[in-house]
């Protein structure tokens, strides 16, 4: 997902804490953010039955902020190949190299640019 100019969040019924152990657990790269009270769940069409979880969806909304499609079939086993897959078939913008790169990458990419 490197490759796209896209920012990638996700949302959990979690608390803060639980959810900031989950992404340490995992060294998440990509900021997961809580919705304990399901409002944000709500609004999307996500809660599931009760209010005790919320359905794995994937909503791409492009910079003009339009909802460009939902997927609703989401298998967590392959969301990051079945994402970039789909952000190319809806056309998302690709970042330059550079910006696409690991921060040590880059350093080491800038460096040699300046000494040529």
């Amino acid at each position: 997902m490197a490759e796209y100019d896209v920012e990638v969040l996700y949302v959990s019924l979690d608390s803060v804490e639980k959810n900031a152990e989950f992404a340490a657990s995992l060294k998440a790269r990509i900021p997961v953010l809580s919705d304990p009270r399901g409002e944000t769940a709500k609004r999307y069409g996500v809660l599931g039955f009760g209010g005790l979880y919320s359905k794995r969806w994937t909503f791409y909304i492009d910079e003009s902020g339009i909802l460009r499609e939902i997927d609703k079939n989401v298998n967590p086993e392959r969301a990051g190949q079945d994402i970039v897959a789909k952000l190319a078939r809806l056309g998302f913008a690709k970042r330059s190299s550079s910006e696409s790169m690991s921060g040590a990458a880059r350093t080491r990419h800038e460096t040699r640019e300046r000494g040529r």
